[in-house]
């Protein structure tokens, strides 16, 4: 080997290692990139991704809900089921989940003022309805008709049971809330 190509191969070794070393700078760039855009999506952007989809959701108590995700908001979301009968509909604080099953890693970005509903508005909309609804709760469910909601409780009539007994509800208490 002559001295002008062991210095040619020198160079082009000296080369591809300059270069290995920017692919691998720019490898742990984009990781880092990926890293932190994955970081800055909330919860309920990956829930609004699966609208229309069905997903598992395991509460903090263990109960297991089953069925599409028809909406989503901050601080709750609507999940459809179906049991052996009818469909059932579930208002579901997020904070009383401790897993979801079923959701793709896709995000969707809040587009309507609605999805900035607090649990409240949501369950004085059902109070409004006067229907029926079942409360979940660690310590049970009880059936009734949600009487007044206040900005972090509500007022829950028992028919059930106890007829004629209220139960006063902190929403941090809630697991769910059910077609009665």
């Amino acid at each position: 080997m002559t001295a002008g190509s062991r210095w040619s191969a020198l160079f082009a070794d000296l080369e591809a290692q300059l270069d290995a070393a920017a692919a691998a700078e720019r490898d742990g760039a984009v990781a880092e990139l990926t890293r932190a855009e994955q970081a800055s999506v909330p919860l309920a952007d990956r829930l609004r991704a699966a609208v229309g989809q069905a997903v598992r959701v395991e509460l903090r108590d263990g109960d297991v809900v089953e069925g599409r995700l028809a909406h989503v908001a901050q601080e709750w979301f609507q999940l459809d089921a179906r049991t052996a009968t009818r469909r059932v509909q579930h208002l579901v604080p997020t904070a009383a989940v401790a897993t979801f099953a079923g959701l793709r890693p896709q995000a969707t970005p809040s587009t309507t003022r609605t999805e900035a509903l607090g649990l409240g508005s949501a369950l004085r909309a059902l109070q409004r309805d006067r229907r029926r609804v079942q409360v979940r709760t660690a310590a049970g469910t009880v059936v009734g008709r949600i009487d007044r909601v206040g900005r972090d409780h509500l007022d829950l009539t028992a028919v059930d049971g106890a007829r004629g007994a209220v139960r006063v509800v902190p929403f941090a208490a809630l697991l769910r809330v059910s077609e009665g």
